[in-house]
């Protein structure tokens, strides 16, 4: 029985059993085991490290000095000049810096919010020349001598823009993070339907007349570059169409942003 079994393990390939005995029990002095070798495999591993260390030390020393190498230079400012709400500003900025950053961090005008800084959500939009852009795209330096209108300048004193007043009384916000970039969004899209600016759900893209009324579906086609994340839309379309609807809201909108 041993030898047939024997016979059909070797056939398979297989070890047999008592070729496994000398892994398995103390062998006879003076002959390695599987312990001894995996040990002596050990030893042998630690000391090639050891003996690598010194080599690796000379070729970092050897290597020159990198303390002595001077530092990335960065960019040197730029002086810029801005109006922003009615006010002239001289500034040195970094060439690198958005308008975004520059407003929140050097004007300490953080109303403009930064939202995905992707240029995808609205939270940033700010007024240049009464035209809306999303600020964390646009570098500073490309609106030197601009006019920047932002959310702490559409109010005159203590008298909201009726955008804003509008807002409140629709309720056109929850937590309020972007409600900053709908409002100057909203008040620079009025400016541009008052100019003739279609729409892609425009029936008619000839017209060349300002757009005296815009459909709840305008109003949101025109606002989908703006995302609120508690889904107060449809406050959001009440307060600008209520606005829109103003007398002579072109004229409001053109003096006020």
């Amino acid at each position: 029985m041993t030898s047939i079994l024997s016979d059909e393990r070797q056939s398979d390939g297989l070890p047999d059993d008592t070729s496994l005995l000398p892994l398995l029990l103390p062998s006879p002095a003076g002959q390695l085991t599987r312990r001894a070798f995996l040990a002596e495999s050990g030893t042998t591993g630690i000391a090639g490290v050891l003996a690598s260390a010194p080599m690796a030390a000379s070729v970092a020393a050897a290597a020159p000095a990198s303390s002595n190498a001077a530092p990335p230079s960065s960019s040197s400012s730029v002086a810029l000049n801005l109006r922003v709400n009615g006010k002239q500003h001289a500034l040195e900025v970094d060439p690198r810096t958005t308008l975004l950053d520059l407003l929140r961090e050097q004007m300490a005008l953080p109303g403009t919010k930064k939202g995905c800084d992707h240029g995808q959500c609205g939270a940033c939009t700010v007024l240049i020349n009464g035209r809306r852009i999303n600020s964390c795209l646009a570098l500073a330096l490309s609106y030197d001598g601009a006019e920047v209108t932002t959310i702490e300048g559409l109010a005159r004193g203590n008298e909201l823009h009726p955008m804003q007043a509008a807002f409140i009384k629709h309720d056109g916000f929850q937590c309020g993070y972007c409600t900053s970039g709908q409002i100057c969004s909203a008040v620079g899209m009025l400016r541009e339907a008052g100019q003739g600016a279609p729409s892609h759900v425009t029936a008619d893209v000839r017209r060349t007349g300002p757009v005296v009324q815009l459909s709840d579906t305008e109003i949101r086609e025109r606002m989908s570059g703006n995302i609120c994340r508690c889904g107060a839309y449809p406050g959001i379309v009440a307060a600008v169409r209520e606005v829109s609807l103003m007398p002579r809201a072109g004229a409001s909108r053109r003096s006020r942003a």
